[in-house]
């Protein structure tokens, strides 16, 4: 088949269209770069996904069978009507449209279905409210223009490749021989999928008949707590840690925040939990999700070989460590 990836060049898609092409797929990658590094073979289309009628410009003249839209411009924000003048650029009509949502979209809660009510169009975070009304749009074209949608809602997804400062933020703490700051009671929970399983589910959708119309939650079965997941990247990377808890409200107010620049826990890894229950992809997309160790153990292999450690700067960490210290004393 004949598969756009619009957003393929970094983690989830490099996966995806390494996936597609190992199964004889035609791959096109559509972004903002002049080129690509992901082999000859793939098509490079070049466009800001924002801007609907460089969108339009790009794709006149190719016709896909499968459309993959995993772009998302954390700068700027993709909004539903962006999402809307993608599809509408898009020549020809396309056997699945998959979009790739994420568990944000509900907003908050522990045990989403995949019926469950997504965050309003006034939540006050832009992403989730982004993905919400974008979901939202697209099941409105589905049902009023035959659109065939289908919708992915991952938690963290991890694995090789991954551009945001997250397992590696514990890896290289660990391999510098430091503690490792547990935000409060260490029991907030947090689901995770490892990025070849999302691949795989998103592989699936392009065929499965009766994923057409429908959203699917793509996770481990089981959340994990901070503590825990604490235990499971130490345990990855073969080494011991010593875990120091700090009040959260404490890190929040000497500056910590879960995007940096003063990070504490992993990019984005200290927020609300939001967690899914699974069944549906299991039942329909016959999904079978690789146990988190496992998973990390190959990433852990795939950041050793990889990743950069430049000099990592524990200034606001010690500051922390310091308070910590001043108070068990």
């Amino acid at each position: 088949m004949r598969v756009l990836v619009i957003g393929g060049t970094l983690f989830t898609g490099k996966h995806l269209v390494a996936a597609l092409q190992k199964e004889g797929h035609e791959v096109a990658v559509l972004h903002r770069g002049m080129e690509n590094d992901l082999g000859r073979k793939v098509l490079n289309l070049r466009a800001d996904r924002n801007d609907g009628a460089q969108v339009k410009a790009a794709l006149a003249g190719h016709k896909f069978d499968v459309v993959f839209d995993n772009a998302y411009d954390s700068d700027r924000g993709t909004t539903a009507a962006h999402v809307e003048a993608t599809v509408r650029a898009l020549p020809g009509r396309v056997s699945r449209y998959i979009f790739m949502s994420s568990v944000a979209a509900y907003g908050d809660g522990l045990n989403h279905h995949e019926g469950d009510a997504l965050a309003p169009d006034d939540h006050p975070d832009r992403y989730i409210r982004n993905k919400a009304m974008s979901e939202r749009l697209l099941f409105r074209m589905h049902h009023r223009y035959g659109i065939p949608v289908v919708t992915l809602r991952p938690p963290y997804i991890y694995g090789p490749w991954n551009p945001l400062y997250r397992e590696a933020f514990f890896w290289d703490r660990l391999r510098d021989k430091r503690p490792i700051i547990l935000p409060g009671d260490g029991r907030r929970l947090m689901q995770f999928v490892f990025v070849k399983d999302l691949v795989s589910a998103m592989l699936k959708v392009m065929t499965e008949p009766n994923a057409v119309g429908h959203a699917f939650n793509i996770a481990n079965s089981r959340p994990l707590t901070q503590a825990e997941v604490l235990d499971a990247l130490s345990a990855a990377a073969g080494k011991e840690t010593m875990v120091v808890r700090i009040p959260r409200d404490r890190i929040h107010r000497a500056g910590g925040h879960p995007m940096g620049p003063q990070l504490y826990f992993g990019m984005y890894f200290d927020m609300p939990p939001i967690t899914t229950v699974i069944s549906k992809a299991q039942r329909v997309l016959k999904f079978k999700p690789t146990a988190f160790p496992e998973g990390l153990k190959e990433t852990y292999r795939w950041y050793v070989r990889h990743h950069a450690r430049p000099g990592q700067d524990y200034t606001f960490e010690n500051s922390l460590l310091q308070y910590a210290q001043a108070a068990a004393s």
